[in-house]
């Protein structure tokens, strides 16, 4: 019972997390940076800056938004076309680790017999952690680039200095989850019942007395020598009292 709780709990982890790396595609604020804000004066001008996968965009204090979509494909910058690459090959591997999951799932009983179910499972993990992997590989690309721009702007004060923004910590939470929901995965999977089992020895005695060891105790299918030695002294003793 608790094996199937764990797997059911280990595929929402999985999904949820596969979800939240796919509403990343389609968020807002991978980067921002921010200008004025500062006091002194009797208006307060703020602008934002902010990009995603798909736009750059400037945002002023009155809440207007102005945005520049990226252009053709070849015409947008490298990384971010590595970024979208990784991310879309990490949700495809996710659904066909989905996919698996369910095939794999003792609730389901579709996978066939517990062996099979469990090589499913095992499978369906390896996909997760290959589309985990690509997701996090997109997320610390782009958080490399931030952190390059960062250090330029500190270099040089005429350039706009970007902070991280809210989706990529989401991003990262929901590889987190897939991770996790991998490992419970992984647990379920592997069955500890190993009964031990001892070997089934056979070996002969000194005068074809045939004797058995199993399980670590020793059984003597034949009577000892020890034994019929007795019985022949107390018969002679019989006989003896009735001659006399």
């Amino acid at each position: 019972m608790w094996r199937r709780l764990a797997q059911i709990l280990g595929l929402l982890l999985c999904l949820l997390g596969w979800g939240f790396v796919g509403c990343t595609l389609a968020m807002d604020h991978w980067r921002v940076a921010q200008l004025g804000g500062q006091g002194g004066s009797s208006v307060v001008l703020t602008a934002w800056y902010w990009s995603d996968l798909w736009r750059d965009c400037y945002e002023d204090s009155t809440a207007l938004v102005n945005c520049v979509d990226f252009g053709v494909l070849w015409a947008v910058k490298p990384y971010i076309q590595a970024v979208r690459g990784l991310l879309m090959i990490g949700l495809c591997l996710g659904l066909i680790g989905v996919v698996l999951t369910f095939f794999g799932l003792e609730c389901t009983h579709i996978g066939g017999d517990p062996k099979s179910n469990d090589r499913m499972l095992i499978t369906a993990c390896a996909f997760h952690l290959l589309g985990c992997l690509s997701d996090v590989a997109a997320y610390c690309l782009y958080t490399n680039r931030v952190v390059a721009a960062f250090l330029h702007a500190k270099a040089d004060p005429s350039k706009l200095s970007y902070d991280i923004g809210p989706a990529l910590y989401i991003g990262l939470v929901g590889s987190f989850l897939i991770l996790l929901g991998c490992t419970v995965h992984c647990a379920t999977a592997c069955r500890l019942k190993h009964p031990k089992r001892y070997p089934l020895v056979s070996f002969t005695g000194g005068k074809g007395e045939e004797n058995e060891v199993l399980r670590g105790k020793k059984h003597i299918c034949a009577p000892s020598k020890r034994t019929n030695d007795s019985r022949n002294v107390s018969l002679y003793k019989m006989a003896s009292v009735v001659t006399v």
